[in-house]
């Protein structure tokens, strides 16, 4: 009996670590014969990146492919979770896909380690150099090249000073495990610096503390909150705008739609744009020309977008000068108040 015991326990201990384990995926479906096969994936579900998907996807319109017909285009989502980019990074490796498009510092850094033997085109990088894809836009990576999204953050602090010229603490968050956060942080902090402003900054792990992040920043006695891009903050932006609402301070952002989710104004690209020129890339890629030919591109058209509505709500009132530059401008509906045309606040 003792025996039977130990045999039945000893069986159970060799199941017990396949039934933990997760079932698998179905295997990709099998593509027609010579159909070309791209595979695109985002860190997270973001208004930028989201932006930029739908870019290169119109540019591949615009050129005649089709998915299902003439291409195959694979979309994937890792929802913030860092290990399940670099499990869809090895996926598109295992299954072949004949391009990888990767949407952010983290996807790029993936597919990177992924395989050297697949294309890689990427697009909403801030700066590839950071992890390992080139020293240079004419020298990298034999197989790598894409659109890097270097934020206008020296611009975006120029016109916090010059809308709001008595300020001085700016409070923004940042995530510490994003490369490209504490890249864009140190550009942040030599931007004020040179005009002699004050970076006040709070890291967050997750988007779920960015409202008391945002409170310990209103606390502080910041003049304006001015958060990192990045794609933990992007994904929750509307958080920061309610505080800058509930706290009348303003917000300033560094990606154009920030102004649909509460920022009084932004400076940056147009990420359809960006995801537009990444297609054009692929493309040329797709039509048999090597990545080490082709250099890697910046984003050079610098936008300002308002909201005049959020404005109101935070104390802000733009010159006419920062009007006229504005390629986009929110109103407030009919009967909610005018919106002045000189520079003040409070």
């Amino acid at each position: 009996m003792k025996r039977l015991a130990l045999l039945l326990g000893w069986i159970l201990s060799l199941l017990a670590p396949a039934a933990c384990k997760k079932a698998p995926e179905p295997a990709a479906p099998a593509e027609r014969p010579g159909i070309y096969v791209v595979g695109i994936f985002q860190s997270v579900d973001s208004p930028t990146a989201d932006e930029v998907r739908k870019g290169i996807l119109q540019a591949f319109n615009d050129s005649g492919l089709r998915d299902g017909e003439n291409v195959r285009v694979r979309i994937r989502i890792a929802n913030g979770d860092i290990s399940e980019v670099q499990r869809i990074a090895r996926e598109f490796v295992e299954e072949k896909v004949d391009l990888v498009i990767p949407l952010s510092t983290q996807c790029l850094q993936a597919a990177l380690i992924a395989g050297r033997s697949t294309p890689i085109v990427f697009g909403s990088v801030a700066t590839p150099f950071l992890v390992g894809a080139g020293r240079t836009p004419d020298d990298h990576l034999s197989y790598v090249t894409g659109v890097a999204s270097t934020g206008p953050v020296r611009q975006a602090v120029k016109l916090i000073h010059e809308v709001l010229p008595g300020a001085r603490r700016l409070g923004t968050l940042w995530t510490p495990s994003e490369v490209n956060s504490e890249y864009y942080l140190d550009l942040a902090q030599e931007a004020a610096a040179e005009l002699g402003l004050e970076i006040v900054a709070i890291p967050v792990a997750s988007a779920q503390e960015i409202p008391q992040s945002a409170q310990i920043l209103v606390n502080a006695k910041v003049d304006v909150l001015f958060p990192i891009s990045d794609n933990t903050i992007n994904t929750s932006f509307d958080a920061l705008g309610r505080a800058a609402e509930e706290n009348r301070l303003p917000l300033f952002a560094v990606f154009l739609r920030s102004v649909e989710f509460g920022a009084c104004a932004a400076v940056g690209y147009d990420f359809h744009d960006m995801g537009y020129k990444t297609g054009q890339v692929a493309l040329r890629v797709k039509n048999g020309e090597s990545p080490a030919r082709i250099p890697i591109q910046f984003m050079t058209d610098v936008k300002v977008a308002l909201n005049l509505a959020a404005a109101e709500k935070q104390g802000v009132v733009f010159p006419k000068e920062i009007l006229a530059r504005a390629v986009k401008i929110i109103r407030p509906a009919p009967g909610t108040g005018p919106a002045g045309d000189s520079a003040s606040r409070r």
